[in-house]
């Protein structure tokens, strides 16, 4: 049977698929959107002429680039309220890091830390960031997209490469390491230890909980060891319930009650020392990840 082309372009389209989830889910920072930006992004290409298209894997790029991006425009105003405590949807994997597709999204150590300082960027600063610096797309491609010149292109990247060197810490390597720090954190709140809390937590320590609109009062950001010391009694009876995970690569766990997602908790451990707790406790949003398989 002959392959026609448009079966030819959309089995080239499931091949790219990891890759391009993967750049849309650094774009939106959220699994059911990308997947959206995937399937209107097949609906635009299935309509067009690919016959002088030289890098189709490129080009597949740029089509998911550009259809994030009018998302990303179209949702900001929408979460301007709520930005500083909206929690990007998590990566849970398996401890040992033994499943390919999850490890395919959070390569380049995506972690949760630069997912949230992504969410505050301008939608252009975002795109320009994302493409050239984890998928080295070249600015001339950028700017097409952003309808700017490649100067202007390389400025929006720049900023944002600022920004998040500034704001988002990158954490160490060994996740042994990073274990014995969240263990040591897990043990002293079960015990109380103000102390020896204060010990694993980094001076400026932010931590962050989304709640979702069903539990706003679960939405918070804490600042400072010692405040996040308080609270963290909040910890000291999930043992029972949670287990272990890589939370986009990092140290983590999910946290489960009758059988239902309650919470998933992200740690930055840096130089020794846990600079960032990220909580996803919104309900709905952690019910949708269970019924995908995500969690």
């Amino acid at each position: 049977m002959t392959m026609n082309a448009n079966d030819w372009l959309a089995e080239r389209f499931q091949e790219q698929r990891p890759h391009l989830r993967a750049v849309a889910y650094r774009l939106l920072g959220s699994f059911g959107e990308a997947d959206d930006a995937l399937q209107e992004a097949w609906l635009r290409i299935s309509r067009s002429d690919t016959s002088a298209v030289e890098n189709l894997g490129g080009w597949l790029t740029t089509v998911v680039a550009r259809v994030s991006l009018n998302m990303l425009r179209a949702r900001k105003a929408k979460r301007e309220e709520s930005l500083e405590t909206w929690m990007p949807d998590p990566v849970v994997s398996s401890p040992d890091g033994s499943d390919p597709e999850q490890h395919a999204l959070v390569a380049d150590s995506v972690g949760l830390a630069l997912l949230v300082v992504l969410e505050t960027l301008a939608p252009a600063e975002r795109l320009a960031f994302v493409l050239h610096d984890m998928f080295a797309v070249p600015f001339d491609e950028i700017a097409a997209i952003t309808g700017r010149s490649p100067t202007a292109a390389r400025k929006l990247a720049s900023r944002a490469r600022r920004r998040v060197q500034g704001q988002a810490p990158a954490p160490d390597a060994d996740l042994a390491r990073q274990r014995e720090v969240v263990d040591a954190f897990s043990a002293a709140a079960e015990e109380g230890n103000f102390e020896a809390l204060l010990a694993v937590l980094d001076p400026d320590i932010v931590l962050r909980s989304d709640g979702g609109p069903g539990r706003p009062e679960d939405s918070v950001v804490v600042r400072g060891a010692r405040a996040v010391a308080e609270r963290a009694v909040f910890f000291s009876g999930l043992s029972l319930y949670a287990r272990p995970a890589l939370v986009n690569g990092a140290i983590g766990a999910v946290v489960a009650r009758d059988g239902r997602p309650f919470a998933v908790i992200g740690f930055t451990v840096v130089s020794g020392r846990i600079v960032e707790i990220d909580i996803l406790a919104d309900s709905e949003r952690l019910s949708e990840l269970d019924r995908a398989g995500l969690l």
